[in-house]
C-alpha cells in the first residue's frame, strides 16, 4: 500500500517538474516582442468606451452561468464513463437521471431565449 502512494507522489512530482520545465524553457526560447499596443489594457479589438465600472447586460452573466453548468457536467461525466464497466445499475441510472434533468434545463433555457444573442 505504501508503495502505491510513493508511486503516486513520484508521478505527481514528475508532472510538476515537467510542467515547470516546459514553462521556463518556452519563456527563455521564445522571442519577447512587446510594444505599447500589445501591452495596453484593452486588447479585445475595440477602443475602450465608458467607465470600467459601468453595468453590463444580464446576458453576459447568464451565458457565464450556463457555461459553468455545462462545463461542470463534464466533471461528472468523465469519471462515470471511466468506471462504467464496474458500476452497478444504480450508478448507471442515477447518471442517466442527472443527464435527463440537465437536458430538461437546457430545453427550458432554449425556449426562454437565454441562448439568443440579439
Amino acid at each position: 500500500m505504501l508503495l502505491e502512494y510513493i508511486l503516486i507522489f513520484k508521478y505527481f512530482f514528475f508532472c510538476l517538474f515537467l510542467a515547470l520545465l516546459l514553462f521556463f524553457v518556452s519563456f527563455i526560447l521564445i522571442y519577447q516582442n512587446s510594444n505599447a499596443e500589445k501591452i495596453s489594457v484593452y486588447e479585445c479589438g475595440f477602443s475602450p468606451f465608458g467607465d470600467s465600472r459601468s453595468r453590463f447586460e444580464i446576458r453576459f452573466y447568464i451565458v457565464a452561468i450556463l457555461f459553468m453548468i455545462f462545463d461542470l457536467e463534464i466533471v461528472f461525466l468523465f469519471p462515470w464513463v471511466l468506471t462504467l464497466d464496474v458500476m452497478s445499475d444504480f450508478g448507471f441510472f442515477s447518471m442517466l437521471f442527472f443527464l435527463f434533468i440537465l437536458t430538461l434545463g437546457f430545453i427550458y433555457e432554449w425556449f426562454k431565449g437565454a441562448l439568443d444573442w440579439e
